[in-house]
């Protein structure tokens, strides 16, 4: 029986690469999406939700780095 699983050595990414960049794309839509929404809650006067929105852009900003860290990591290793 042969399977059709591909090993890692078969891709031109691994799978974990493959989801860590996708977690950092997904971070950075994020980022790019809460500028609108900061400039969204200023034109309403919103401070509270101005700053709410800027604290989860800071989060989305720290976590996407960490998630860099990560990718590098798996790279330049194969894995964590």
């Amino acid at each position: 029986m042969v399977s059709h699983v591909q090993t890692d050595q078969n891709r031109a990414i691994s799978n974990l690469e493959y989801d860590l960049l996708t977690a950092l794309h997904n971070k950075a839509e994020a980022v790019k999406a809460y500028e609108t929404y900061i400039q969204d809650a200023q034109s309403m006067d919103s401070q509270p939700c101005v700053e709410l929105f800027q604290k989860l852009r800071e989060s989305d900003k720290q976590q996407a780095q960490e998630i860099r860290q990560h990718l590098q990591q798996v790279m330049q290793n194969g894995r964590m």
